[in-house]
């Protein structure tokens, strides 16, 4: 009778422990997969202004596969002067600087391999006039 008792007793533990820790080792898979399911990280950036503020930027940028994104978005009040966004982006090495202008509202994009740094700031009124603060964006 002891025997059977113990014998009972043992096999119940081993059942409640086994489900306890099935519970567990269900949650532990989930976050894994949930945390590789997210390989970029998407950065979102602004309202960058422009000295004035007449103007002002703003986006996100992201990196996947080694690839680095950007997609911004620039305001200004149509009609008249535009307004200027400019990229710094430190690429393979070296330090590359493009711009882009807007009159009214502008969506753009970009991207590449190789980007370290990117920084970003906004003009109103000409390439060089009325910039604002340089940000950090990657």
């Amino acid at each position: 009778m002891r025997k059977t008792l113990a014998i009972a007793a043992l096999a119940g533990s081993m059942a409640v422990t086994g489900l306890a820790v099935a519970p567990a080792a269900q949650a532990a898979t989930q976050t894994a997969t949930t945390t590789t399911a997210s390989t970029a990280t998407i950065v979102k950036w602004g309202k960058f202004f422009s000295s004035d503020r007449k103007a002002y930027t703003y986006g996100k940028t992201w990196e996947s596969y080694g690839k680095v994104f950007t997609k911004w978005y620039g305001v200004d009040k149509f009609g008249g002067k535009k307004g200027w966004v400019w990229f710094e982006v430190y690429q393979d090495g070296h330090w590359r600087k493009f711009n882009h202008a807007w009159d009214g509202k502008k969506t753009g994009a970009w991207s590449g391999h190789g980007i370290g740094k990117v920084y970003t700031y906004t003009c109103w009124a000409g390439k060089f006039d009325n910039c604002g603060k340089k940000y950090r964006i990657y």
